[in-house]
């Protein structure tokens, strides 16, 4: 996390924080998915990623508005994604996109076949 002395620093500083906070998360091997708790398509997610794995640790879910650098981190998944809404799946470092997305790999079966390609799912 910036200090406070590296907030002086300005906005460039923090969007490199913001772009490092998020290109750690996103790693190959990796299902995280970021969102605002006031956005109600990430229980859907959550229903989805839970039924598909029983492994806690299979998928990280990063609350944005958790930190005081929301906006930063949101600004950077902007540039990603060419969108500003959250949530946003990522497995591995490939932004997969929201919810409905999400559901119609689900359905397809395309979900399971790229978490388990990714994490050796039974």
């Amino acid at each position: 996390m910036p200090t406070r002395e590296d907030s002086s620093l300005g906005g460039s500083c923090l969007s490199a924080w913001a772009q490092e906070f998020v290109n750690s998360k996103t790693q190959p091997g990796n299902v995280v998915v970021f969102i605002k708790p006031t956005c109600s398509y990430h229980r859907r997610i959550q229903e989805l990623l839970s039924q598909l794995s029983s492994q806690k640790d299979f998928w990280n879910l990063l609350i944005i508005t958790a930190t005081s650098y929301t906006i930063k981190i949101q600004n950077y998944l902007q540039q990603l994604t060419r969108a500003r809404k959250v949530p946003w799946v990522f497995i591995g470092k490939d932004c997969i996109s929201g919810c409905t997305y999400l559901t119609e790999m689900h359905h397809s079966g395309e979900l399971l076949k790229q978490l388990k390609q990714i994490r050796g799912l039974q």
